[in-house]
């Protein structure tokens, strides 16, 4: 039996949950923006993410609303490994990195510490289920931190921008505060709330979250 982190329940199959009810428009030929706190600014196309050493893992998909989707096999490339060969040889020798933002092609963005993103477990994935990254899942490619809740696992990459301090996160309203770290066994959900108070408001939501993710020419 699988175990969850505290708070979780186990869902069949993996649904696209709230979000836009309008996909994102993909360019022909995607990339990825490097900006921030680098020598110059990199872009570096997807397609060119093949001369990496390509990974696959199996891991737990965990939403912050409480339901967590068990057992998604993903390939891709492991972040460590883009960051290391991409990022890092165009940082100055003074740049202490602290955060990263993922931004997406719906104009999402999540900031993620470093040490976080640097875990062995994180993946710039294209591939889920043996099948291509389909849009209701972040195509043309998504960030998986499979210990973070999903709302860093930041969906439709575009850009990544390197900050060396931490970037304000969005003031939602409390109700839907970001945590800076969102780690789920720690269950850090809410930036101000606690769990406890926040579990049962989050959980009351799955349902017409999960009618809004249906929406639209997901394909």
């Amino acid at each position: 039996m699988t175990r969850l982190p505290p708070g979780q329940r186990k869902l069949d199959g993996f649904p696209r949950f709230g979000g836009p009810f309008k996909p994102p428009t993909v360019p022909a030929s995607p990339a990825l923006e490097i900006t921030g706190a680098v020598r110059e600014p990199v872009t570096v196309a997807l397609s060119e993410l093949s001369t990496l050493p390509r990974t696959e893992q199996t891991s737990d998909f965990h939403c912050v609303a409480g339901w967590s989707a068990t057992g998604l096999r993903w390939e891709g490339v492991g972040f460590t490994a883009f960051y290391r060969s991409i990022i890092e040889p165009q940082l100055s020798a003074a740049t202490t990195v602290t955060h990263l933002v993922f931004r997406g092609l719906d104009g999402y963005r999540a900031i993620v510490p470093i040490d976080d993103a640097l875990q062995n477990d994180v993946l710039l994935a294209d591939r889920l289920g043996d099948q291509p990254l389909r849009l209701a899942h972040g195509a043309p490619l998504r960030l998986v931190s499979p210990q973070q809740y999903g709302y860093l696992n930041a969906k439709h990459l575009c850009g990544i921008e390197i900050h060396t301090s931490a970037p304000p996160i969005p003031l939602d309203f409390v109700l839907f505060r970001r945590h800076s770290r969102a780690r789920v066994w720690r269950e850090e959900r809410n930036g101000m709330l606690p769990a406890t108070v926040i579990r049962p408001i989050y959980r009351g939501l799955i349902r017409p979250f999960m009618w809004r993710g249906a929406r639209g020419n997901w394909e």
